[in-house]
């Protein structure tokens, strides 16, 4: 059914993937699929921000979360599922939807916790990776 399936954490939050990631790692496996798994480093968003940031900062931390992704998915994720990290730079939603076109990803699964009420008016990145993206997602609540 599925070939390819995302997954979006937050390495800094479990609740990112407590569900979400057993639940994609049963359907790999159901389907025989590929399994991605994608974190997102923010960009600072305004130039003048980064200015206040070192010379460099940006590549360490990318260069950083890929390590710490890399030990994650040796740790979590099953021997037997085909599974790929990924870590990716700018607007959180944005770039979950940049991937998994990027990838050819058929389905992405994410978690969310129930809304607050400012996540009614503004939108929580769940909200807009729905909203935005081209594939079946499946939201996976805490």
């Amino acid at each position: 059914m599925y070939k390819s399936i995302l997954v979006p954490i937050d390495l800094s939050e479990e609740s990112s993937w407590r569900k979400s990631l057993p639940s994609a790692i049963a359907m790999a496996r159901t389907f025989g699929t590929d399994l991605h798994v994608v974190t997102v480093v923010p960009d600072f968003g305004r130039s003048i921000v980064g200015g206040y940031f070192p010379e460099g900062f940006e590549a360490q931390a990318l260069e950083k979360t890929s390590e710490m992704l890399k030990e994650f998915l040796g740790q979590t994720v099953p021997g037997d599922i085909a599974c790929k990290g990924h870590v990716a730079h700018g607007t959180i939603y944005e770039e979950i939807n940049k991937v998994a076109d990027k990838l050819g990803c058929d389905l992405i699964v994410l978690a969310s916790h129930r809304p607050e009420l400012k996540d009614y008016l503004l939108g929580p990145n769940a909200a807009r990776v729905v909203r935005h993206a081209r594939q079946t997602v499946m939201v996976v609540r805490e």
